[in-house]
This record gives C-alpha cells, structure tokens and sequence, in this order.
C-alpha cells in the first residue's frame, strides 16, 4: 500500500467513480447542475485526475477519446495497459504505484510529460513512439544501470530529467555522466543546469574517457553537437575501421615476425604500395557500407511511420465506432433504469446485449483490418529490406576478392625477392643495407619460407574475417529487427483487443443487476 494513502480496498474504476472525477474537477455550482441536467459527455473531457483512490488496474477509459491529461499517482497499479485509447494524451502522471515494467505507450505519440516516479522500474524500455516527450520523472525506482539512461537520448525534445533515488545515481560520476550525454538538457533531478556545469561536465567526462580510446571521444564531441556519433554509425554501417588502414595493420598485429620482411632489400616499395591498394579497397568497403547504410535508414523510417499512421486511422475509426455506442448506450440504459415491468427490461437488456454483440464485432473487424494491413507492410518490408541487405552482400565481396587479389600478388612478388636472396645467401654473396636479425632469418631457408606462408595464410585469414564478420552482422540486424518487429505487432494487436473484452465487461457488468 502506498504510504501516501490511508489503508483501503481496492477500487475497480466504473462509470460512478469516473463521473465523480469528473465532476469533482469542476466549480461546485457548475457541477451540481451537470449532474441534475446529465449533460455531461466523457468524450469532452480534456483532464482526468484519479488519485489516492486504491485503483489497482487502468481500465473503462475508453470514453475519453479527447483527455490530455491523465492523473493516476498514489494508487496500486501494477501494469500499465487500458491506456490504447487516450491518443491525445499529453501528459500521463503513474507516479506512486507499483508498476515493474514500461509498457503500453506505443499509441501516446502526442505525450510530452511522463511521471513514473516512486515505482519499481529498473528498465528505460519500451518509449520509441514518444518523439514528442520533453519531461521525464523516473526518480525513485530500481534503475541500476547508468547506460540505460542513454536510452532516452533519442528524444531531441527532452529537456527535464529526473532519475535521483535509483541505485544508478549512486555512481559518484553521476551528473557529470548525465550532463555530458544530454547536452540539451535544461533541468535534471529538479535542478537547473546552467552551461558552465555543461562545459564542465563535458570536459570530465572527456577526460575519464581518453584511456578508453579516441572513438569513444568522437563519439562523444559528436553527441555535443547534435550529430549522430560517427563510431556508432559505422557501428550501425558495419563498416568501422574500413575507412583507414585498420585491416592491414592488424594483419601484422599477431605476426610479428612479418614485420622483418619489407626490411628485406626491394620489399619495403611493395609494402608501402599493398597497403595503399588494400587500404583504398578498405574504403571502398566503407564508403558502400555507410551509402547502403543510409538506404537501409530510410526504409526503417519510412516503415515505422506507415505501420504508425495505420495504427493512428484504425483508433481514429475504432474511437468513432465506439463514441457512436456510447451515445446511444446511454440512452438505452437511461431507459432501462425507467423501466418497471420484468418482460420490458428481458427484452431491453437482450436489445442492449445485442447490441454490445454488435460493437464487439466491429472492433473485432476493425482489428482484424488493421492486423491485415500490418501483415501487408511488414512483407512489403521485409521484402525491400532483404532485397538491401542481399544487394550489399553481393557487393562487398568484390571489393574484399580484390584485397585477396593484392595479398596473392604482394605475396608471390616477395616470395620472388625472398628465394634470389636466399640463393645469393647460400653462394656467400654479401647483402648490404639489411638489419642483422635479417641477416641470420635468411640463413635458414626452410624458416624463411615458413614465415612467408604463414604470413601469407595469416593476411588472407585476416580479410576473410573481416568480410565474414561484416556478413553475419548484417543478416542477425536483419532477422532480429524483423523478429522485433512481428513479436511488437503480436503483442499490440493483443493488448488491443484485452482492452476491449475488458470494456464488454464492463458493459455487461452494469446490465447484471437488471437481470
């Protein structure tokens, strides 16, 4: 029970005390004269507040298609869910209760403010459809992993952020850590942030970072600016280290002994010219990868924003079959509540149950539409995105063939070298200008060719490698994103209709008592 509440029942949500939220929210005099004249419309009420009532679960909210602001704190939630609904919900305050997990909000696209302190969440999940969110209150939860918190750099428009009381915020580098990832940030934990304690964040964490390594530091002068991270959009291409000489400085990375060939008289020439060529290639690779990369982008946006507005035009639909119920449900139950005689209120009951079949079946409909025309999208996206992915595959390997073309052509050419010097070696010939370790390597032949073979094995392991890393990567991004995708749809689509079984039951709750 929560602490701020006295000890009580629990208490459903129905039409009683919905009415007396409503009415309870207005002047006195204006609310006595609503409720003598039953003019009052669920369907125009802008704000809701229920709190300290003892509800444990969010439900028979679906006549306020037009409600913006939805109060709920200091109650005995558990689940977020019945919340499909309220489209045009601004701000959604749950704070105060005991909800383990983010979910449910996918139809919120219009919400701004969002409260869930003082619960039991220890993930940031499930919020990608919330662009529009600019407060965010998690204080005082079961959060424990900072980076988590760099879920919510995604929204552009966030700009109050409160995360105080999680085990997460304990990290001594806390502020500074928040600070430094969400330089659009203007309040955190209740708190204005000024720029000299942005600037200063920002200089901390660089510094803490530059034992980790110059990418993260990109990453991070990046994200200041508004910029994607370059290092994650590599990440996100597959293509990162491919835009230098990266691939073949770790070809000689585990071999060191490849590093006395190009001391070898004629082979440092060839080294310098390989790497140039592999490295081109390399860039090439790069260059496809992040083009490719941005073609794959598009057609994720352009996806997720037809799948969405389907989603928007079945609840507007949906919302409009249900609104035209609720009037004439009304007037039915108006009338049932007149009646008197037992073969009247059979007939109107079975007339009102009929009808409740009714609007069953045209949600029903109306999901079974909507499940069809997600069905559709995500073939057609599921064919588009294969087929980029497919024409990737095929490009990449030429430009890595090519990088095992010039490994066999350096490689045959220094083996040339290798062998004339070997002969001149074993005649007694004098090699000038070469180091003495090499000197005594080329003394024994069956060493030398050793070392240029396993050299040889170990760069054409090492590109084969890199090519097959990039390969795998792309295929598990793509099936798993299409597996995100087809287990999201399957869990909304259940949501939506729990939601309305939960309202006929609602329904034909209030028709028990007449029977």
């Amino acid at each position: 029970m929560n602490a701020y509440m006295t000890q009580s029942d629990p208490v459903r949500i129905d039409d009683k005390i919905l009415m007396e939220a409503v009415l309870e929210q207005l002047p006195q005099k204006q609310a006595k004269r609503l409720a003598q004249a039953e003019g009052i419309q669920f369907s125009d009420v802008l704000k809701l507040s229920l709190e300290y009532r003892c509800i444990p679960r969010i439900e028979h909210l679906w006549g306020f298609p037009s409600l913006v602001r939805l109060d709920l704190n200091n109650n005995l939630i558990e689940k977020m869910e019945g919340l499909t609904c309220l489209s045009n919900l601004i701000s959604l305050n749950l704070s105060f209760n005991s909800i383990k997990v983010i979910v449910g909000l996918d139809c919120l696209q219009k919400l701004e403010v969002l409260n869930l302190a003082n619960n039991k969440i220890s993930v940031i999940e499930n919020m990608d459809m919330l662009e529009k969110l600019t407060h965010f209150n998690l204080a005082n939860n079961l959060l424990q992993d900072l980076d988590n918190a760099f879920y919510l750099k995604k929204f552009q428009n966030l700009f109050t952020l409160n995360l105080f009381g999680n085990p997460a915020t304990k990290n001594e580098e806390y502020s500074y850590i928040i600070r430094a990832h969400f330089p659009k940030l203007t309040f955190l934990d209740y708190r204005i942030i000024d720029e000299a304690s942005k600037s200063q964040a920002l200089v901390k964490y660089q510094t803490a970072l530059e034992e980790i390594g110059t990418e993260e530091l990109e990453e991070q002068m990046d994200a200041a600016s508004g910029g994607k991270p370059r290092h994650k959009l590599h990440m996100d291409a597959f293509v990162e280290h491919l835009n230098g000489p990266s691939l073949v400085k770790s070809m000689l990375k585990d071999d060191p002994e490849a590093e006395l060939i190009p001391c070898v008289p004629g082979v440092a020439p060839l080294a310098l010219t390989f790497e140039k060529d592999i490295t081109e290639q390399c860039i090439q690779v790069f260059e496809i990868g992040i083009a490719e990369h941005n073609q794959r982008q598009a057609e994720v946006n352009a996806f997720f924003s037809g799948q969405t507005q389907a989603i928007k035009d079945s609840q507007q639909r949906a919302m409009k079959i249900l609104a035209n119920f609720e009037l004439q449900h009304k007037e039915r139950f108006a009338e049932l509540q007149q009646l008197s005689e037992s073969d009247e209120i059979k007939d109107k009951v079975n007339h009102c149950q009929a009808e409740m079949d009714k609007l069953c079946k045209e949600l029903m409909a109306e999901e079974f539409l909507l499940v069809g025309q997600q069905e559709d999208i995500i073939k057609l996206f599921d064919h588009n995105i294969s087929e980029m992915v497919e024409n990737f595959i095929k490009a990449e390997p030429v430009t890595f063939a090519q990088c095992r073309e010039l490994q066999d052509t350096y490689h045959e050419k220094v083996w040339e070298i290798a062998v004339a010097l070997l002969e001149n070696v074993a005649k007694g010939d004098q090699v000038e200008d070469m180091p003495d370790d090499v000197k005594i390597l080329f003394t024994d032949r069956d060493m030398v060719m050793d070392m240029l073979t396993g050299t040889h094995d170990n760069h054409q392991m090492k590109i084969n490698d890199r090519e097959a890393l990039l390969i795998t990567r792309i295929t598990d991004w793509k099936q798993d994103l299409l597996k995100k995708i087809e287990d999201q749809e399957i869990k909304q689509s259940r949501t939506r209709i729990s939601d309305v079984h939960r309202y006929l039951d609602h329904l034909k709750q209030q028709l028990e008592e007449f029977q």
